[in-house]
């Protein structure tokens, strides 16, 4: 057998023999030229509409998160500005249409990841929807996970969004794949289904022969064998029942909310049993926009998101763009290292003017939505930033000001600046980037963004501690909030609220009735005390044993 090494991101041990998933398909030749351009860019908004009704079919066959991955999927494929663009592509350079659609998709894909960060991660939904659209147009099989005749184990370079949406725990055994991150949807989403799941296994593809494997995604380990493996499902425990009040078996309040960007996920959130909304990225209502949204557009499209919660919290993050991030009205030009240049809440120095009327929308929003709406900003390094902008909220009618602890300075001043605002919210995701030094869009460097690693622990640890001391909540919105261990580990660490995908507000509320607080504080300073994030995760896990 070949033993080879990922990271873990969704737990227990299962074997058996192997299903591979289809890479995409062969990169579509730009010749012939059709004979007729326009009939041939005619065919390209009838494949997508056809791929779309599929996403939708499926869509209606599954609830939650699945749900609104799927829908998302399926609004992007009937995106007319991609449509549009391949047609151009068609009848002004003579492309044929399937080489029209993968032209203009990746050109959406590349300014999504040179977005970062949350950003970057769609791209793959968008070389999905390409490669979904393709097949339709030559007739192929489209991408995906093949249909299972047996309980496998799948293997895939990536998995998109889509392909994990919808799968039959029942038939998957476990889910490896070479690409993908901690943070990634397939994470996200095999936790919620728990499926055993190990990303950024290096070289797995290239290992020959492979019939069997068994996978770990406890310690990251996978083993690939070329005969046959006797199948062992992971045991599954029962779905999370949970009375949907975030708490410790003890009483003490830890809220349970989601991570939002859209109406199809407030939808997801609600009826997860998600008590609010920990993280709304209002950057999703400016992708489209070729200049600055009126203030009242603004508010339509916030009041969607917001106005499900009525009578729960909400925090609405302002917006996170800037020259890693391009929007094309805010005319940031070109920066030498821009994940380190003017982004997040620098954007406002210069252009204080955006932030106003985005506050103005938020407010205008909150009022006729019966939620309970607080403000916060990302990319804060400083307390001056943070002062700077709590006055500007507070000069805008909003009750609540925060900000996002992204920055390792950040959360080394985390008292200092929790002193001049109302609360804080740890983003795990880029705090990781930061201080590892790791792109966390890199399958590479998965490994040092595990937010297990003892060092991100032991930043966070300080931010808890602030927050004790001032009698202030300190949330945490990235993805490490989804893994029901951690989320006890970080209420042990001082987290007051959890907020995540959808589809893992069940099982992390159950996970945090199971134990009073004093015993996740012991299993936060297990965590806190070992060497590397596996031992880290597993000192956890005895501790609670």
């Amino acid at each position: 057998m070949s033993r080879l090494t990922g990271v873990g991101v969704s737990s227990g041990r299962a074997s058996g023999p192997v299903a591979r998933v289809a890479d995409p398909l062969p990169e579509p030749s730009a010749t012939p030229a059709p004979a007729e351009p326009a009939a041939e860019a005619a065919r390209i908004r009838p494949a997508a509409e056809a791929v779309a009704e599929r996403l939708f079919e499926r869509a209606g066959r599954v609830e939650g998160d699945a749900k609104a991955v799927l829908e998302t999927t399926a609004a992007m494929a009937m995106d007319p500005a991609l449509s549009s663009q391949a047609e151009q592509l068609v009848t002004g350079r003579s492309l044929p249409a399937p080489r029209a659609v993968y032209e203009a998709a990746n050109g959406f894909a590349e300014a999504l990841r040179a977005a970062g960060g949350y950003m970057a991660e769609r791209a793959r939904d968008v070389q999905d929807v390409r490669d979904r659209i393709i097949a339709e147009l030559v007739g192929a099989t489209p991408p995906g996970v093949p249909g299972l005749d047996r309980q496998s184990v799948l293997l895939a370079r990536d998995l998109a969004p889509a392909d994990t949406a919808d799968l039959d725990p029942s038939m998957v055994l476990a889910l490896v794949t070479e690409e993908g991150g901690p943070t990634s949807h397939t994470a996200i989403l095999a936790r919620a289904l728990g499926i055993p799941a190990v990303v950024a296994v290096r070289g797995v593809l290239a290992v020959p022969d492979v019939v069997g494997a068994v996978v770990d995604g406890d310690s990251g380990e996978v083993e690939t064998s070329d005969q046959e493996v006797p199948v062992q499902a992971a045991e599954r425990a029962a779905p999370s029942e949970w009375n949907g009040v975030g708490a410790t078996a003890d009483g003490k309040p830890v809220k349970v909310v989601a991570n939002v960007g859209s109406g199809a996920d407030a939808r997801a959130a609600i009826a997860a049993g998600a008590q609010g909304v920990g993280l709304f990225r209002t950057e999703f209502c400016y992708l489209a926009a070729g200049e600055e949204p009126a203030v009242e557009t603004q508010r339509a499209a916030y009041h969607e998101v917001i106005a499900p919660f009525a009578g729960k919290p909400v925090i609405v993050r302002t917006l996170d763009a800037g020259a890693d991030k391009p929007l094309a009205f805010l005319d940031m030009g070109v920066e030498p290292n821009p994940a380190l240049g003017v982004r997040g809440l620098r954007v406002a120095f210069d252009r204080p003017d955006v932030l106003d009327r985005q506050l103005e929308a938020i407010a205008a929003a909150a009022a006729d939505s019966g939620a309970e709406v607080s403000v916060m900003a990302p990319m804060v390094a400083t307390i001056d930033e943070a002062a700077w902008f709590a006055a500007r909220v507070r000069a805008a009618g909003l009750p609540r000001a925060g900000v996002m602890i992204e920055i390792p300075a950040a959360a080394l001043s985390a008292a200092e600046i929790l002193g001049a605002v109302d609360f804080v919210s740890i983003g795990t995701n880029d705090l990781a980037q930061y201080a590892f030094a790791a792109d966390r869009m890199m399958g590479a460097l998965a490994e040092l963004n595990d937010p297990w690693q003892p060092a991100l622990l032991r930043l966070i640890a300080e931010v808890g501690r602030a927050g004790r001391q001032l009698d202030k909540p300190v949330g945490v919105c990235g993805e490490a909030a989804s893994d029901p261990l951690l989320g006890g580990v970080l209420a042990g660490l001082g987290v007051t609220s959890l907020s995540m995908a959808a589809a893992a507000v069940p099982a992390v509320g159950a996970t945090l009735a199971k134990h009073p607080l004093a015993a996740f504080e012991q299993a936060a300073q297990a965590a806190l005390a070992a060497p590397t994030a596996a031992h880290a995760r597993e000192a956890a896990k005895s501790a609670l044993a």
